[in-house]
């Protein structure tokens, strides 16, 4: 950079043109922008300046490297009639690889890109589970806290008049490994509105505080700590606890504390209808010949389980966020437990996520454990997520926004495909794709650039 009649003059490498180019685009998306105001009036008001997560485009993964996991994704995609998919793939804490496939939105023709956000579906209870571990460093929460009844967290008097005592000893630790009482063996609690509408006679839709308290009128299924039943609605009620504890919306809790310092900032929580859809978020589609189901809200209407089915403000903090693949990666790598990224969680309580307190039992947050790394999976209607962080130092996110008769075993498909088409590179390249956020960091505020 120079000074030359008065102007400042920045020549650009070629590394330094692509950063600039992607600079461009964030600033389009991002709006770093500052009017003059004289030119508008004293009266005016200029936009705000929402914070934004970097967003890195495709363009900066056309790396030969990674030509052979790309034509292992999009055939698997053709295969299964995926419409979209974003991938991240991250080896000792650096982003190396950052791209979409397919359409974000069929109809428009509207290509993905990594920033594109897709609803994460049970990937949201890693991020709950950190909320709860952060929690507990800040001394406010305890794992052992009991939950229920008058010394419990969640001591309002709408949870007082339970039928089954044993809820009196549920605490945070049982609801984080899946131990607290509840199976499905009547239902999915969190999948069924009208049925719990009907039975506190009351109108649609209905609410976390509804679902928990007609979970609280029934008999447990088993003795809390005795036995570990997969339960979204668990994880629910530990949003709840995040809320009473923090004196915050669960969302703005999680953003506050756990997001906004890793610098994340596109991540929320999805709406349930089109008309709800935030800007970047993905359409979702589900497979042909699909059926409808009855609108949540208990409008009369027919509606896809996609868009109306399923209430994604309730499902919350066991499936409600929606995310990118770069942010879930760098979410990921800052809970991972290597020393190449700072973690947001201490080094103890990254240990004790993965490591159940009884062996068998479901680790605190994370999906499974296993002897080559941590996994963490994600199935709703219109969208299936996996998130991979392997002992060797390689982690991948991938997202798509097409729903499948397969069910949960499309993630593991999708696994087996990533595996396949990581072990064909034969030299991982050396950058990070996370540094163009520093590099741009130094140019936002240059008043000319000619090149």
């Amino acid at each position: 950079m120079c000074q030359m009649g008065g102007k400042t003059i920045i020549r650009l490498t070629a590394k330094g043109l692509a950063t600039l180019a992607t600079g461009l685009v964030v600033w389009g998306t991002v709006g770093f922008f500052n009017p003059r105001t004289e030119s508008y009036g004293s009266d005016f008001t200029p936009p705000r300046n929402e914070p934004a997560s970097f967003r890195i485009s495709s363009f900066f993964s056309d790396n030969h490297e990674f030509s052979y996991l790309e034509k292992r994704i999009n055939r698997f995609l053709r295969r299964e009639n995926l419409v979209g998919a974003s991938v991240a793939v991250a080896k000792d804490g650096e982003l190396i690889y950052a791209k979409g496939f397919g359409y974000a939105d069929k109809e428009n023709e509207t290509v993905v890109e990594p920033y594109n956000l897709f609803r994460v579906a049970s990937v949201s209870k890693l991020i709950t589970a950190a909320g709860i571990m952060k929690l507990c460093e800040q001394g406010v929460l305890h794992l052992d806290d009991k939950v229920f009844g008058a010394e419990g967290v969640l001591n309002d008097s709408i949870y007082l008049n339970y039928r089954d005592k044993k809820v009196e000893n549920i605490t945070v630790l049982q609801l984080l490994n899946h131990s607290g009482g509840w199976t499905t063996r009547w239902g999915d609690q969190m999948f069924m509105p009208t049925i719990i509408a009907s039975n506190l006679n009351k109108t649609l839709p209905v609410d976390e505080s509804d679902i928990i308290r007609f979970a609280l009128k029934k008999r447990l299924h088993f003795v809390p700590g005795e036995a570990s039943y997969y339960s979204n609605m668990g994880f629910m009620i530990l949003g709840q606890v995040i809320e009473k504890i923090s004196q915050m919306s669960y969302e703005d809790y999680i953003q506050t504390n756990i997001l906004y310092p890793l610098g994340i900032f596109d991540m929320q929580l999805g709406g349930s209808y089109l008309r709800e859809r935030a800007a970047l978020e993905v359409k979702y589609y589900e497979p042909e010949e699909t059926f409808f189901v009855d609108d949540y809200r208990g409008s009369g209407e027919q509606v896809l389980r996609s868009y109306g089915g399923n209430d994604m403000h309730t499902l919350g903090a066991a499936g409600g966020w929606i995310a990118s693949s770069t942010d879930l990666m760098k979410f990921m790598l800052a809970i991972d437990g290597f020393s190449t990224v700072p973690d947001i969680l201490s080094e103890t309580n990254i240990r004790r996520m993965v490591e159940p307190v009884i062996p068998g039992y479901s680790p605190l947050g994370w999906r499974r454990i296993e002897r080559d790394g941590w996994y963490r999976t994600g199935t709703l209607a219109g969208t299936s997520a996996l998130m991979v962080r392997k002992d060797d130092g390689i982690s991948y996110v991938v997202l798509v926004n097409t729903g499948s008769w397969k069910g949960p075993q499309l993630a593991s498909d999708i696994h087996n495909e990533m595996e396949r088409g990581l072990q064909n590179i034969k030299e991982w390249p050396d950058y990070n794709l996370y540094e163009l956020d520093n590099s741009m960091a130094t140019a936002r505020n240059r008043p000319q650039i000619i090149y």
